[in-house]
């Protein structure tokens, strides 16, 4: 029998080597399957990472610590698809939310480059996405734009080739136009 995980210093716990005698699907997320080591449930991952398994195969720490590592990958990249749904994010903007929802910075490394391959996640898009909108929605001085975009972690080269096309007069008096219209009414 598989002796008790042990808590950590990190809060996590440590693997427990065993035999998997059960993978059932997980009653409030059917995307995620609960893992049985020697009888008593170990740990939970999801359908894609449980395909690999199968009832009676034995599983080492190291096994078990590379199944966590990639299922914790695919909640990140799950939790910044989620948060993409929104709006278009920077490539900072992401991170800092991974890391706030407690991801190991490998798995979010990973999950960000993944979102780089596919364009979830492309802070030149971005950049220029917010500079449209902006200059459209709610005018703001190319500085205030600027000031914005390096909050949101976008590099000071992508920031100025956005900026680029701008013209910051027409900028300007689109945003004194919306001032003067406020006050009229």
């Amino acid at each position: 029998m598989a002796e008790p995980a042990q808590s950590c210093a990190g809060g996590e716990l440590n693997a427990m080597a065993g035999t998997i005698t059960a993978l059932k699907a997980q009653k409030n997320n059917k995307e995620r399957v609960s893992i049985f080591l020697d009888g008593e449930f170990a740990f939970g991952v999801t359908l894609d990472v449980a395909a690999r398994l199968r009832k009676g195969q034995d599983l080492s720490d190291a096994e078990i610590d590379a199944l966590r590592t990639q299922d914790d990958i695919d909640k990140a990249y799950a939790a910044a698809l989620h948060y993409l749904a929104a709006r278009p994010r920077s490539r900072s903007e992401v991170e800092r939310r991974l890391e706030q929802k407690g991801h190991a910075p490998e798995a979010i490394a990973i999950a960000l480059d993944r979102l780089e391959e596919r364009r979830y996640v492309d802070d030149e898009a971005f950049a220029a996405f917010w500079v449209d909108n902006r200059s459209r929605f709610r005018p703001r001085s190319a500085a205030a734009m600027r000031q914005e975009l390096r909050q949101k972690g976008v590099d000071n080269d992508t920031i100025r080739q956005a900026l680029d096309e701008v013209d910051e007069d027409a900028a300007a008096w689109a945003a004194i136009e919306n001032k003067l219209y406020r006050w009229r009414e």
